[in-house]
């Protein structure tokens, strides 16, 4: 389950970030609108994506996507954008995997040592 969840997880960021992506073009770069029609179905790829996690309530599973999102949205300024990772970034990764990790874990973790 923890491999397929983060896998899920990567699959969905890359969804989102995409779809997003293609807004930001469209709005902030002044490109063509038809940049929205692959943004849409990217986004509609990731809602879809996203149910597809093992976990009984979906907001622990969203809470926990964030910062599988962080990796990812980090992973796409260096690769896609050319721009520099820096330090406060690492950091920031860091801990948003630490909370993550402890949304989507937590319960079962906790109720075994309460």
């Amino acid at each position: 389950m923890f491999v397929t969840n983060y896998a899920w997880f990567f699959i969905a960021a890359v969804f989102e970030i995409a779809g997003c992506y293609a807004f930001w073009v469209w709005l902030r770069q002044d490109k063509s609108m038809l940049w929205l029609i692959p943004g849409l179905i990217s986004l509609a790829l990731f809602a879809y994506v996203l149910t597809k996690i093992e976990a009984d309530f979906a907001g622990r599973a969203y809470a926990a996507y964030g910062g599988i999102y962080i990796v990812s949205s980090l992973l796409w300024l260096a690769y896609i954008e050319n721009e520099r990772v820096i330090l406060s970034d690492y950091v920031g990764v860091v801990f948003s995997l630490l909370g993550a990790t402890i949304i989507f874990f937590g319960p079962s973790l906790f109720q075994k040592v309460g």
